[in-house]
């Protein structure tokens, strides 16, 4: 019988720890080979499209800051001054030039401003003639006729260009119209029933049959006695004429002078009452049938003939002070450069 060996103990257990954590390396290990060929395939294929995209210049913004801007649209010099122009050849009556050029809204009344300085050059309408032209600086005004700042008139009649433009000298109270040697465009009456005005707005030879002749002054300016004289009559027809007064000329000759839409009248004077060659009579006003503040001069021979103030009296034309040529002259060059080509040289 065989003796029994030495015992040396139980065989030893597998603990179950080691093939978890062997499957577990595995399969992390697995994972992650996954995980990376995911990402190298994506990353080659975003770098696939970046090759194939078109190439941006390298600065865009400098590019683009670099091209020239759009040139600015040209500034028109007549409206940046706040005025407009006419240029017209004078086919027909000046009104329809001036409608068909300006505008039927502004033409008629632009006609009739112009046709003031036109009526000391020409008689109108029959001294102006086809061919003519014109060419005027005016400005809009609301409720108001335009304010002519500037006229240029070709004339066939007398055979030469001539200018007027209105000018306000310093210390001077009212702008007046000049021509470009520095004299005043009107003709101004010597012994005149009014010494300070704005402008004369009408005269016999202006084409509208007023029998007088208008100055536009405000209201209050001293109206004087051009003759020697008696009161006739005053403040007749008062609903056409206004406050109003006849003065008879003293040593026979018959003539006879009108003034119209006067101030108030005093009451001393009455009829038979007699003023000496510039003693003040009236004051200036605007009432009666009157648009505006204005003194109507009217002389007439016997009671039908209607006479010419500017004929009548001597007349003379003031010029600018030395003070103010240099200032007229700029305003001149200015008006002149906006006056631009006649069309008369198109």
């Amino acid at each position: 019988m065989r003796p029994n060996l030495p015992t040396l103990g139980a065989p030893p257990k597998r603990s179950p720890l080691g093939p978890v954590v062997a499957v577990s390396l595995i399969l992390g290990g697995a994972a992650g080979g996954v995980w990376w060929w995911k990402q190298r395939m994506a990353s080659a294929t975003e770098q696939a499209e970046q090759a194939s995209a078109p190439v941006a210049p390298a600065d865009a913004g400098a590019v683009a800051a670099a091209a020239p801007a759009a040139p600015p649209a040209p500034v028109d010099p007549v409206k940046a001054a706040g005025l407009e122009r006419v240029s017209v050849r004078i086919d027909g009556p000046l009104e329809t030039a001036l409608n068909a050029a300006a505008g039927p809204e502004v033409g008629p009344a632009l006609a009739q401003v112009v046709t003031r300085t036109l009526v000391w050059w020409v008689e109108v309408p029959g001294e102006i003639l086809r061919g003519d032209t014109l060419d005027v600086l005016y400005q809009r005004r609301d409720g108001e006729e335009p304010l002519v700042h500037a006229v240029r008139f070709t004339s066939g009649k007398l055979g030469k260009t001539l200018s007027a433009y209105r000018f306000q000298g310093e210390g001077e109270k009212n702008a007046r119209y000049y021509l470009s040697n520095g004299d005043e465009l009107e003709m101004r009456l010597e012994k005149s029933p009014i010494d300070d005005y704005e402008q004369v707005t009408s005269l016999l030879r202006d084409g509208r049959r007023h029998k007088g002749v208008d100055f536009r002054t405000p209201v209050g300016t001293p109206v004087k006695a051009p003759f020697n004289g008696v009161v006739k009559r005053k403040n007749w027809n008062w609903g056409s004429n206004g406050n109003c007064v006849e003065l008879v000329e003293s040593g026979g000759r018959g003539r006879r002078a009108l003034f119209l839409h006067l101030e108030e009248l005093p009451k001393s004077l009455q009829p038979g009452a007699r003023f000496t060659t510039g003693q003040v009579i009236a004051s200036s006003g605007n009432t009666g049938h009157s648009f505006a503040p204005h003194l109507h001069y009217q002389l007439m021979l016997g009671e039908e003939k209607v006479l010419d103030p500017f004929e009548q009296h001597k007349t003379y034309r003031r010029s600018l002070n030395t003070a103010n040529k240099a200032s007229f002259e700029t305003e001149m060059r200015r008006l002149d450069g906006l006056l631009g080509t006649s069309v008369a040289g198109k």
